[in-house]
């Protein structure tokens, strides 16, 4: 840093002609200066005067071969630095990310509850459907997995341990909303889910100690009130398709406080998770859908369905299957990418498509109480997303 010298009680100057005369000031101050430019070494005249009010000049040089002139200049900070580097928006990225994440995920969930009320309702076997929505996304892994579409998971026995409990709170959620939606319409169904957040601080608070701020209580009461006045004012009301869907959401609250448990630490990734969990539970429900409803009466009414709808029947099935198994995936797969609090958004929000696309699709009738109480609901599942974070 070159600076020039000013003094704060007295200026001064020195000269040179024969003698030396110095004059010392009590103070010195430093101002920062450009870079000098143009510098070579000279022998300087002792006739050279040199001034310290003023940037560095020298003002003569009689006996130099030439005129040497070195000025200072104060710096121009208010200039930016001309870097020609462009980085790329990853926020942007990221949003637009997260954006294809949602608009997928919403899609095939709605896609598949409308192919898959279309089976209950000329099928009404949902033990069965069930266990074919398993082993089509099943089938549909080992096939990824075998012609290296998708790399296999590395896993070992303390993996398929840590599993299990995921996968059995995973078959009983299942299954309980299958049977819900075999009893009333889809959009009474996804209003009574709509209140898992409930449950979640019901089973945290009660299991795993978990408190929560006054916030997140206050939030629960327009849940638990909108899914009240949902259910009272029913059209269809049936008492088994409302507890097929409270045993779900108390279900998948067990599923998700044991999935996290068991992916800390884990290598293996959403999608992989997510298959290795639909085959253990594919394993875990095969028997019972056996023996809760068996062979025979699948055969006599697998004929009847094929009878009245044709062969639009099996292809009813074999969507529900595919969407069912790609709608999971897709929300396991977010996980990875966003934050709970953003995930629990999206969900309310994709609760809110499928209950209108079903109303517009199935013609279901609504009364204006009862969409008040879904409303309710809804808006209650976003204050505690909220109150959560």
């Amino acid at each position: 840093m070159i600076s020039s010298v000013k003094p704060t009680s007295s200026s001064f100057s020195t000269a040179f002609s024969g003698g030396v005369r110095r004059s010392i000031p009590t103070k010195l101050q430093f101002s920062p200066l450009h870079i000098i430019k143009n510098c070579h070494n000279q022998s300087f005249n002792s006739n050279a005067v040199y001034s310290h009010q003023k940037p560095l000049h020298i003002s003569s040089a009689s006996s130099l071969k030439r005129e040497v002139k070195v000025q200072a200049y104060e710096a121009d900070r208010s200039r930016p630095l001309d870097i020609n580097i462009e980085l790329p928006n990853e926020q942007s990225a990221q949003k637009l990310k997260i954006g294809i994440y949602f608009a997928t995920w919403w899609a095939l969930n709605v896609v598949f509850n409308i192919y898959n009320k279309k089976v209950l309702n000329a099928f009404p076997y949902p033990w069965l459907t069930s266990t074919l929505s398993l082993a089509c996304g099943s089938l549909m892994m080992l096939v990824s997995w075998a012609t290296r579409i998708a790399d296999a998971p590395k896993t070992d026995l303390d993996f398929w341990k840590t599993l299990f409990p995921v996968a059995v709170a995973h078959t009983i959620g299942h299954v309980a909303a299958t049977v819900s939606m075999s009893k009333v319409a889809v959009s009474f169904t996804h209003i009574i889910k709509s209140g898992e957040p409930a449950f979640t601080v019901l089973v945290s608070r009660l299991f795993m100690g978990e408190t929560f701020p006054l916030p997140v209580y206050l939030s629960l009461l327009p849940i638990i009130g909108g899914c009240a006045l949902a259910a009272v004012t029913e059209l269809n009301f049936n008492i088994t398709g409302f507890m097929g869907a409270m045993i779900s959401n108390l279900a998948f609250v067990f599923r998700n406080i044991f999935s996290k448990k068991g992916m800390k630490g884990n290598s293996v990734s959403g999608m992989n998770y997510y298959a290795c969990l639909s085959m253990m539970s594919l394993l875990i429900l095969t028997p019972f859908a056996i023996a809760v409803e068996g062979p025979q009466m699948w055969a006599a009414v697998w004929q009847n369905a094929v009878s009245q709808v044709g062969p639009n029947f099996v292809w009813w099935v074999v969507a529900q299957s595919v969407f069912y198994h790609l709608y999971n995936q897709v929300s396991y797969m977010s996980l990875d990418q966003i934050s709970p609090l953003t995930f629990s958004i999206g969900n309310t929000m994709k609760r809110i498509s499928v209950i209108v696309a079903s109303i517009i699709i199935f013609h279901t009738p609504i009364q204006p109480v009862n969409a008040l109480g879904a409303a309710i609901a809804i808006l209650g599942t976003f204050l505690y997303s909220q109150a959560k974070q």
